[in-house]
């Protein structure tokens, strides 16, 4: 199935998106990352892999300062701004792909555009914090809404639940109209179903099996496979071979952007997914 190719708007930059799959390459600076273990938390080593995510052929980069995993609890703002704004004084004029922050507090957002960041990302589709999208419109820049089911603190406690793609598609769909709503331009926006952000192995699964029906939103759609846990056959762990299935998968079935811990890793696979939607 052809890929609908559609447009993002990041600043003054307009991307056309489609003829082949971006990648974002992220990098956690919070010291409990199960993906990076606190390696990331000075400036320089985060440089360093920053560097190395484009050389593996990151087309932007996100970092995350306040990780949204199951069972943690949010930091203040002046933490996260201490982690945070060193990192992106860093990688100012030295990464030459925009740097995107996830967050969803608006100071947090006012904070990193000061210092660089082009691209917004709230984990949370603007459930905690619709003044984010303000901020968005106020700096024009790129805006990445992930759906969030719960909060970490519930997420254990969640149970499975019917039609993940309906319930995602809705909820995410309200989400971008709520952006709309408060000014954020529809080409500047970017919808990511967010595998694991509570949901377990049988919705994520089910995420990707049905994900083109979000090509109906007409805007790019971000998957972010990597640690994710998928339901098959037999049990399996989350690894780079179920990221890099979940990732071939997920470009098949009509992703644009996909997010990613390890670019290098998943890269080839990708490529070939991509020429086979070339036919």
């Amino acid at each position: 199935m052809p890929r609908k190719l559609v447009e993002w708007k990041i600043k003054n930059e307009l991307w056309r998106i489609g003829e082949r799959t971006l990648f974002c390459g992220v990098i956690n600076i919070t010291p409990d990352s199960p993906a990076d273990g606190g390696r990331y938390e000075d400036p320089d080593r985060a440089l360093v892999r920053a560097t190395e995510l484009v050389d593996q052929g990151a087309d932007f980069i996100e970092i995350i300062s306040d990780s949204m995993r199951q069972g943690s609890q949010r930091v203040p703002e002046a933490e996260e701004l201490r982690r945070l704004v060193p990192v992106l004084k860093r990688f100012k004029s030295r990464i030459a792909v925009p740097i995107c922050v996830e967050t969803y507090k608006p100071a947090i957002a006012e904070k990193a555009i000061e210092h660089g960041a082009t691209i917004i990302k709230d984990p949370t589709g603007l459930t905690l914090e619709q003044d984010l999208a303000r901020v968005v419109t106020k700096h024009d820049v790129g805006f990445i809404v992930q759906h969030m089911r719960g909060t970490p603190e519930t997420w254990a406690k969640l149970t499975s639940f019917q039609d993940p793609v309906g319930v995602v598609m809705a909820e995410l769909t309200a989400a971008l109209n709520r952006a709309g709503r408060l000014g954020v331009e529809r080409n500047r926006l970017v919808a990511d179903p967010g595998l694991g952000i509570g949901k377990r192995k049988e919705a994520n699964t089910g995420l990707l099996v049905g994900l083109d029906e979000f090509s109906k939103l007409r805007m790019p759609i971000q998957v972010s496979p990597s640690g994710k846990a998928f339901a098959a056959e037999i049990p399996v762990e989350p690894c780079d071979a179920t990221t890099i299935a979940a990732a071939t998968m997920a470009v098949l079935r009509g992703a644009h952007i996909i997010r990613l811990d390890d670019v290098g890793a998943v890269r080839p696979a990708v490529l070939i997914a991509d020429q086979a939607l070339r036919g």
